[in-house]
């Protein structure tokens, strides 16, 4: 189920693409107050943006705009919103995203063709071990795309591994939906349990939440200790709720892959102009065939490099790499630049940690600082010498450290209304 456009030449592509940018910049003007407003006040004639190179001169639009101005990107009347979801805010309150009866099914084959490119069929089974209430778009995503593809699919919600297990052998799915560091909660149980993981049926796991590979597309030191133990696949899929769309692995697993009908994607610079091939930027997205919240040259915050070798799988699109961090999340410590993933492998080299959360503030003179909390069933002092050793070696800095009970950990890594772990907590202004 390789839709058509991905197999095309970046030329068919690129025209394609353009077309659909007329369109959508019509609809915005016609549509959208915050959009025509925008257009007015830079003097922007859309009838001169006619290729991909020209939306470099429309500014760009942040999760601030989405926020203080919410009401102003919603396109269609109050009775053609369907369903309504929400998504955290960076000055505080959610941003509320409405869809509309097309959104939806634009959700749904998204969801259905991302599926397909992990290799999943109408003959296979889902487990989703997602939340599909709260206000949450993608186990919604998940489960409106298993019915576009035809695939069964298990409702079991996030946590609670003997729930998992109890399903996993009870209707004997084929793939799961799962924050990757769950699967190691879920080998523990296994192992507790007498469960033969290796024979439970499970072909792959499709991944979300956390990365699974480093730059090079090998894998980090989490993915690799799901694969020593469980010998099933593992599958990369980044979104969000703003993009409404999905770059998922294929079988190659060498990035996500672009769907170039849902969605255009740029990769910016600290200016807000293309970086050179092969280099990291910021990925800013517009997308496509979306009715009640379009987005023009929206930047995500997630700073990622693009891929633009023709795939092994036969797909012509740009891939991406994993997420190397969010630029909101940079942080400048003791004259090193850190994103919280080089953190996160770190810490997970350590099969005695049990949960943690990284902490970022400023201090009194207004530099950056970060608290690690962890979690260990044995918080002795060799422990935490040797995670500092490990620190200075692959990081060659060391941030604060502290032990924490587990209970305390949990209850900062789901605050009250939480739909995911959050592993990240900024205090930064």
């Amino acid at each position: 189920m390789i839709p058509k456009i991905e197999k095309a030449s970046s030329e068919e592509i690129k025209s394609f693409q353009e077309e659909k940018l007329k369109l959508l910049l019509n609809y915005l003007n016609k549509h959208s107050a915050f959009y025509k407003r925008m257009f007015n006040e830079h003097e922007i004639n859309i009838n001169e943006i006619n290729t991909l190179e020209d939306l470099t001169t429309i500014p760009t639009t942040s999760k601030d705009d989405l926020q203080q101005y919410n009401d102003d990107f919603i396109c269609v009347p109050k009775k053609e919103i369907i369903d309504y979801v929400t998504t955290s805010g960076t000055l505080g309150e959610p941003v509320t995203f409405a869809l509309t009866d097309n959104d939806l099914k634009r959700l749904a084959y998204n969801e259905a063709i991302s599926f397909a490119c992990a290799g999943v069929s109408e003959d296979d089974t889902i487990q989703l071990m997602t939340t599909i209430d709260r206000r949450f778009m993608a186990g919604l995503a998940y489960f409106l795309g298993a019915r576009e593809l035809g695939a069964g699919i298990i409702r079991v919600g996030n946590g609670i591994p003997e729930l998992q297990w109890d399903s996993i052998l009870k209707f004997k799915p084929t793939y799961i939906i799962v924050v990757p560091s769950f699967l190691l909660k879920l080998i523990e149980y296994a192992q507790q349990n007498n469960i033969d993981i290796n024979e439970s049926g499970i072909k792959g796991a499709i991944c979300i939440g956390e990365s699974l590979r480093n730059e090079d597309f090998s894998l980090n030191l989490l993915a690799s200790k799901i694969k020593n133990t469980w010998d099933i696949e593992l599958y990369s899929t980044y979104a969000s709720t703003e993009m409404n769309t999905a770059f998922t692995e294929c079988e190659q697993q060498q990035g996500g892959h672009h769907h170039p009908e849902l969605i255009i994607i740029e990769i910016l610079n600290d200016q807000d102009k293309p970086v050179q091939e092969g280099e990291t930027g910021e990925l800013t997205i517009t997308s496509l065939g979306v009715e009640a919240m379009p987005l023009l040259r929206f930047k995500t915050g997630d700073v990622v490099r693009a891929h633009t070798d023709t795939c092994l799988c036969g797909r012509n699109t740009v891939r991406l790499s994993p997420v190397l961090g969010r630029k909101k999340q940079m942080i400048k410590y003791k004259g090193t630049t850190l994103y919280p993933p080089a953190m996160h492998n770190v810490l997970n080299h350590f099969n005695n940690i049990n949960s943690y959360v990284i902490e970022i503030y400023q201090n009194d003179i207004g530099t950056d600082e970060i608290l690690l909390k962890i979690s260990a069933p044995q918080p002795t002092d060799t422990l935490l010498q040797e995670i500092k050793d490990h620190f200075r070696a692959k990081l060659r800095v060391l941030p604060k450290i502290e032990f924490h009970d587990k209970s305390v950990i949990q209850k900062l890594q789901f605050p009250k209304l939480s739909r995911k772990p959050m592993m990240v907590i900024d205090k930064r202004k």
